[in-house]
């Protein structure tokens, strides 16, 4: 992995930090970019490999700043993503306009980055796309029904990717529930210590990344056993 080249969004805490810190140790160089300038220079500071790019990634120039940085590119995580309204509403009383930007960010702007990505990744020989997903995409949680659609978009669009791209590989990764700041804001006032830290996540992720086994959609909890794509098998439990 010491000649890799990465895009991870949402990079600036969570889970897409806690993959970028991984992925540098490992000897890769990391485009990390996450809207909060700040607060991605700190925690990405010192981090050897790491070239830290603020932006949002619903800006088309700013996409195309992503990749002109990367110059090459051999894997692609889609982390970025909006939760919608807190505390979260029923489908009833949902505002369309927070939903028209959930999918903005979380389905419309995955895709127009792979677009722009698809010609360096196919370069690359062993090109990689990652996207994020939640056992909301699969399952029916009361108030979940925005953030979830749009993770059901997004799995399908990498399923169809992998089919059309068949040279790439193609996976939708499903963390599992996780302490992360989005998982604190969709319960406002709740304790959610129980959950386990993104760092302790991401070996799975590196054992995707290592094995490279079919296209597909897997879960963090299965990939300490055996590399078997999943479609409606969830964990217990809230969303992630």
């Amino acid at each position: 992995m010491t000649d890799m080249t990465a895009i991870v969004t949402g990079a600036g805490q969570g889970f897409g930090l806690a993959l970028t810190e991984s992925l540098a140790a490992r000897g890769a160089t990391v485009i990390a970019c996450a809207r909060d300038s700040a607060r991605l220079r700190t925690a990405t500071a010192g981090l050897p490999g790491v070239i830290a790019l603020p932006g949002d990634v619903n800006d088309p120039e700013f996409r195309a700043e992503l990749l002109r940085a990367a110059g090459r590119l051999d894997l692609l995580v889609h982390n970025a993503g909006e939760l919608g309204p807190s505390p979260l509403p029923t489908l009833e009383r949902y505002p369309l306009d927070a939903l028209r930007g959930v999918l903005e960010t979380g389905v419309l702007a995955p895709l127009a980055l792979t677009q722009l990505a698809l010609p360096l990744l196919r370069a690359s020989g062993a090109g990689t796309v990652i996207t994020l997903s939640s056992d909301a995409a699969v399952e029916a949680y009361p108030g979940w029904g925005g953030y979830g659609a749009a993770k059901a978009a997004l799995d399908q669009l990498a399923a169809v990717l992998a089919v059309e791209e068949p040279a790439l590989r193609v996976y939708a990764f499903d963390p599992g529930d996780m302490r992360t700041a989005m998982h604190q804001h969709a319960f406002p006032g709740e304790d959610i210590s129980d959950r386990p830290e993104p760092a302790t996540v991401v070996p799975a992720l590196l054992r995707l990344l290592d094995r490279r086994p079919e296209s597909g959609r897997y879960r963090a909890a299965d990939l300490s056993d055996a590399d078997r794509p999943t479609t409606t098998e969830t964990t217990a439990g809230s969303p992630a």
